[in-house]
């Protein structure tokens, strides 16, 4: 099993000098993966589920930070959980994508995409909430077209983009793509990730049985697309504070990452937790 690590501004700052140590600290103790999330903008009253998210909530750009981190770090993956897929043009996203992978030399390979919880946020960004599962959908297949697109150009007509003879240079390091995680807690997120993704990310707190339909959900999905369903990543959220034994329930049902986030702010008491995650799993004889 993989273990990423995630940053979250809303909870550890803005500062960038802590940025920077804590992704330098995560590949010291061995992580696999940095992970950030994402919200353009929120507003006053703005809910997740029962969850009232205070406006002024400091979210950074996930790609500025990673592009940042990449040039911090050398060798820990670069992930996003999740960036908000339809509400960045595929266009302009698929060149910002192939950019941070291209000058951090191949690390920008855990992209995880959502669809994003406020109707608010959707009418800032001038799209129809309601569509975009199906903008989120045609911004996958644009963002895979222009990548393995050459000088000859690629052509592209949908419901919501439509271009002819695009190039799109330069392609990501040593490579005609990049992976593609779906992120959500529905069941359309997991038919998406089946479909079109190559992993699912999971959030939110959904009963196990729930859980695990979703998951052969996915699978199934895959298979009825012609897809190898075994190639499909399962990504979930563990704690920091967990034991090897629940890490071991985690791969029973097939999960092969765990992303974790540290409970602490300070960077003393953060270290402390991250090096004794790392001594518990391992992590640095892997």
């Amino acid at each position: 099993m993989k273990f990423g690590i995630s940053y979250s501004s809303p909870h550890y700052g803005t500062d960038p000098d802590r940025l920077v140590a804590f992704a330098r600290l995560a590949e010291e103790c061995g992580f696999e993966s940095l992970h950030l999330p994402e919200h353009l903008v929120l507003y006053p009253g703005a809910m997740v589920g029962p969850y009232e998210m205070p406006p002024s909530v400091p979210y950074l750009d996930p790609l500025d930070c990673l592009s940042f981190v990449a040039a911090a770090t050398e060798r820990i993956l670069l992930g996003t959980s999740v960036l908000l897929l339809p509400y960045h043009h595929p266009v302009a996203l698929a060149k910002r994508l192939a950019t941070v992978d291209v000058l951090s030399k191949g690390r920008m390979r855990l992209l995880t995409v959502g669809l994003g919880a406020l109707p608010g946020e959707a009418r800032a960004m001038g799209v129809d909430y309601a569509t975009r599962g199906r903008r989120a959908d045609e911004a996958i297949e644009v963002l895979r077209l222009l990548w393995a697109g050459d000088e000859d150009g690629v052509s592209y007509s949908g419901e919501f983009f439509a271009f002819d003879a695009l190039c799109s240079f330069p392609k990501p390091h040593r490579a005609t793509g990049l992976p593609i995680h779906v992120g959500g807690s529905s069941r359309a997120a997991a038919r998406r990730a089946g479909r079109h993704g190559d992993g699912y990310f999971p959030g939110g707190a959904l009963h196990p049985d729930e859980r695990a339909a979703q998951w052969e959900l996915a699978r199934a999905s895959a298979t009825e697309a012609g897809r190898d369903p075994e190639a499909l990543e399962y990504t979930r959220f563990g704690s920091i504070d967990m034991q090897l034994e629940r890490a071991e329930e985690f791969a029973a049902q097939g999960v092969t990452r765990l992303v974790v986030n540290a409970a602490a702010t300070e960077p003393d008491e953060q270290r402390e937790e991250l090096t004794a995650f790392a001594e518990r799993f391992r992590l640095l004889q892997r």
